[in-house]
C-alpha cells in the first residue's frame, strides 16, 4: 500500500501559510508571506530533496495546484528540483475545478476522501502532500496521513493558516529522524502512533 506523506514548511509556532512569496496567499489578510527563505539554507534543500527520493507522486489541493501550476513549468532549468516537479504525477483534489493542465496531472473525481483511500491502494511510491493545508487537515481526520515530513523554521511569525489546527485529531506521534541544520531549522519526520498516553506528576 502507499504511503500518504504530508510535507510542510512551518515557523516555530506552526503556521505554514506562504513560505514561498509575499504574493503567494494572502488570504485573511496575511502579511509575512515568503518567510522561509531568510532562514533557509542548503541543508535544508538537500533534507527536502530526500524526502521526495521514494516519492513519485503529489497530492496537491487547489490552491498549492494553482501555485505550482503557475511556477515549475516555466522554473529554471537548472533548479534541481524543476525535473522533478513536473515529471512527478500530480493528483489534484478540488471542488471547482473541471480540468488541470499542467504536466502529468489528473483531476481527483468524486469524495476526495474515497480516492484517496484507492489511490493508497493503488500500485506506485509513496505519495506527498506538499503545502495544501485544507486538504491535509482533511485527511489527518480521516486517518489517512502515515507519515508527516516537516521542516519547523527558527522565525514566529503569530498569524497565519497553521498546519495542526483547532479541532485536530489527538495522536500520538512516533520520531522517525530528527536533524537540525547550521541555521537552526528542525528537519522531523514523525509517523501517527495511535492516540496519546497520558498521566500526571
Amino acid at each position: 500500500m502507499r504511503k500518504i506523506i504530508v510535507c510542510t514548511f512551518l515557523t516555530l509556532d506552526g503556521v505554514m501559510q506562504a513560505p514561498g512569496g509575499p504574493d503567494e496567499d494572502a488570504e485573511s489578510g496575511f502579511e509575512h508571506g515568503g518567510w522561509q527563505k531568510p532562514v533557509s539554507d542548503e541543508e535544508v534543500g538537500a533534507g527536502i530533496a530526500d524526502w521526495y527520493r521514494d516519492s513519485d507522486a503529489m497530492l496537491l489541493g487547489r490552491k498549492t495546484y494553482e501555485i505550482f501550476a503557475s511556477y515549475w513549468p516555466t522554473a529554471d532549468p537548472d533548479n534541481p528540483f524543476t525535473e522533478r516537479m513536473n515529471g512527478m504525477r500530480k493528483y489534484v483534489a478540488s471542488r471547482t475545478l473541471t480540468s488541470v493542465q499542467w504536466q502529468n496531472s489528473t483531476l481527483l473525481e468524486g469524495d476526495t476522501v474515497d480516492a484517496v483511500r484507492a489511490l493508497k491502494a493503488s500500485e506506485g511510491g509513496d505519495i506527498n502532500v506538499v503545502g495544501s493545508g485544507d486538504l491535509a487537515q482533511t485527511l489527518m481526520r480521516h486517518d489517512l496521513v502515515d507519515e508527516y515530513r516537516l521542516t519547523i523554521h527558527p522565525v514566529i511569525i503569530g498569524t497565519g493558516k497553521r498546519l495542526f489546527a483547532d479541532g485536530a485529531i489527538p495522536t500520538a506521534l512516533e520520531p522517525v529522524s530528527l536533524s537540525t541544520t547550521r541555521g537552526g531549522t528542525v528537519l522531523g519526520v514523525y509517523r501517527p502512533h495511535g492516540k496519546p498516553d497520558y498521566d500526571s506528576y
